[in-house]
């Protein structure tokens, strides 16, 4: 099963002091680029969050964001940061005496300050936070999963009906391909007789020579012949699917692409031209939609 590399993910744990809550973001990237936002007295776990992340998501730019809610209130502490209220004293007193500035030094105005009064929580066993936070990381990412997963099956289901739509196109320029050769030979022949009027007759086996030369530089059997199997290639691989495989079909779009300007730049003919730009048209859709691809 193909994943799409766009999706969100909630995850909450509650550990009966802490409501843990990861939320993740991903969408396309062509490598794995994990970010992670947590308050900073967390940020013990954030490489726990990267691997637990990593372990479910192989490729694309995730953000994943931890939001803490306390539920207890012994979880919370306020702390009075002493030495610098009083530097916040002694400077609000140097204002008043040496610069004149009025007004009164309230307990509204210094506790307002920076850093005088700190709420922070109480984070002493590291390593069953970790595991509460790990927890809440793994719901996220399973849920974060299953969205992609959902929005894969619809690309997948895009995708093969693309690829049976140009496999119509290509069976289309089979059959005009084949018949170039006796076109070009009328063509030729006609021209032959316009230009000399009917005075001369050209022999068959000179005429079938330049048709052969013709047919020798317009030939495009085995691109056709590799183009379908690159449509075969991709519909195997959505259908068989069992990872990451966003890479192997960009590779092959990029052939499909390869095959396609072939053709084009071989095919001397301006039917077989205007189903090449349906066929170019259609590979371009794929490589879009295969860039969401895990």
């Amino acid at each position: 099963m193909v994943k799409s590399m766009t999706g969100f993910g909630r995850g909450e744990y509650n550990d009966g002091k802490r409501n843990m809550i990861i939320e993740i973001k991903s969408v396309n990237h062509r490598y794995s680029d994990i970010s992670v936002r947590m308050p900073r007295r967390y940020q013990f776990a954030e490489d726990a969050v990267r691997s637990t992340v990593k372990e479910h998501i192989s490729r694309g730019k995730i953000d994943v964001q931890l939001q803490v809610e306390y539920i207890a209130e012994s979880d919370i502490k306020v702390e009075l940061n002493k030495p610098l209220a009083e530097q916040y004293m002694q400077n609000f007193k140097v204002l008043k005496e040496e610069y004149g500035v009025q007004g009164d030094i309230t307990l509204e105005l210094l506790s307002g300050m920076p850093e005088v009064l700190k709420q922070s929580s109480d984070v002493e066993d590291e390593e069953e936070i970790r595991q509460s936070i790990i927890k809440a990381t793994d719901a996220a990412a399973e849920n974060l999963e299953k969205m992609r997963a959902v929005e894969g099956e619809k690309l997948a289901v895009d995708l093969l009906s693309r690829a049976d739509l140009v496999k119509d196109y290509v069976a289309q320029i089979e059959v005009k391909a084949a018949e170039l050769p006796g076109i070009y030979k009328e063509k030729l022949r006609a021209r032959i007789d316009d230009l000399l009027d009917g005075a001369a007759v050209v022999p068959e086996d000179r005429l079938a020579q330049e048709v052969a030369l013709f047919a020798d530089h317009a030939d495009i059997t085995e691109e056709i012949t590799r183009l379908r199997s690159h449509m075969d290639q991709m519909k195997a691989i959505i259908n068989e699917s069992k990872g990451a495989d966003g890479k192997k079909l960009d590779f092959l779009v990029q052939e499909m692409n390869r095959e396609a300007n072939t053709i084009g730049s071989k095919a001397n003919d301006l039917g077989i031209t205007q189903i090449m730009l349906q066929i170019k048209s259609e590979v371009e859709k794929i490589r879009e939609q295969v860039q969401n691809i895990e």
